[in-house]
């Protein structure tokens, strides 16, 4: 099993907006990068993700996990664009926000610490079992 994160701005979908939805989950559309495409590219079904609010709040709230492989966008005349299926597992106990995730030099080298635009990476082992710590 493989770690990940992703990003969405809570106001345009947030941990709640998933939750919601139940075991059914969600697609994870529009991303419009192509090193996060290829992120979404390499999951598998099982893998994990931390759901992070960026832009609001920007912290790690939940837990997702991945419950259908990359597959062509809807709509995305392109073919460029492919998006995975997500549901929701848990809430993080504590939110881990990014001044939390900076301040740790355990941390110094996670994705969104150095690539932070980017809306889907990858965290490795050690990173996951640190921010699952704090």
């Amino acid at each position: 099993m493989a770690f990940w994160l992703v990003k969405s701005e809570p106001d345009v979908f947030s941990f709640e907006d998933l939750k919601a939805l139940g075991a059914k989950g969600s697609e994870w559309t529009g991303i419009r990068n192509y090193q996060a495409r290829n992120n979404m590219r390499a999951m598998q079904i099982g893998d994990k993700a931390f759901f992070y609010h960026s832009n609001i709040g920007k912290a790690v709230v939940g837990v997702v996990r991945v419950i259908k492989t990359a597959y062509p966008e809807p709509g995305d005349e392109t073919g460029k664009w492919e998006i995975v299926d997500v549901e929701a597992v848990c809430d993080m106990p504590k939110p881990v926000t990014l001044a939390d995730v900076k301040s740790n030099p355990k941390l110094e080298k996670m994705s969104l610490v150095t690539c932070m635009r980017l809306s889907v990476q990858p965290v490795t082992a050690d990173e996951w079992k640190e921010i699952c710590r704090m």
